[in-house]
């Protein structure tokens, strides 16, 4: 049991540490509205990588197999979103510092922490390197006895709990960020920052998914 909450934590961290588009758009997203809406946007992203824990967990071998034909639209799904975001965060942040856009400033990031939390989930549930990542942790890990439902369940658990402190420490992060930066110019800074990070990270999506 021990032995499955560690491991839980270790792939929960291992996932949700590294920052790309994702962690950069939810720092982003609470810098500009508020930590409670971006502690719902992190929660979707942990129920992600929850879910893809659990499929993992349950779902082993059989799993990889049938992900693998689809991992090229899903990448230039993913991609297309990314920058979709950054294009949106960049205009969002124009039309702020000009003081003539505060509709079109708002509607660059979900209204409200429902639909923050379900914009972040779908976003991650995009990146079929999770499922991938969380599958080869599962078969790595697994002995000869296959390992009962408990343990499984403490796994996914303990992954989920990881993945979601980290996700709301990078929101209270963006919290503070927010509050530091009150003025327009460090509003268009943050927001135009962002958006040049993830447009970097969609591109080298599609690099990788061309080579």
């Amino acid at each position: 049991m021990t032995a499955a909450l560690v491991a839980g934590l270790l792939a929960g961290y291992g996932i949700a540490v590294p920052v790309g588009a994702v962690a950069a758009y939810l720092v982003a997203l609470t810098a500009r509205t508020s930590l409670r809406i971006g502690a719902f946007a992190a929660l979707g992203v942990a129920t992600a990588d929850g879910l893809y824990a659990l499929v993992a967990a349950f779902g082993g071998a059989a799993l990889t197999p049938l992900i693998r034909p689809v991992m090229v639209p899903l990448r230039w799904g993913s991609a297309v979103v990314l920058l979709l975001l950054a294009v949106r965060g960049a205009v969002a942040g124009v039309g702020r510092y000009r003081g003539r856009g505060g509709a079109a400033a708002v509607e660059g990031t979900p209204q409200g922490p429902g639909r923050a939390y379900l914009g972040l989930l779908g976003m991650t549930l995009m990146n079929p390197a999770t499922v991938i990542y969380f599958t080869a942790l599962v078969l790595g890990s697994r002995t000869s006895g296959a390992p009962d439902r408990l343990e499984q369940a403490v796994f996914i658990a303990a992954a989920f709990a990881a993945s979601a402190s980290w996700q709301l420490l990078l929101a209270g992060g963006g919290a503070l960020l927010g509050r530091v930066l009150t003025g327009s110019r460090g509003q268009l800074a943050t927001a135009v920052a962002s958006s040049v990070l993830i447009t970097v990270l969609a591109l080298r999506l599609l690099v990788a998914q061309a080579w």
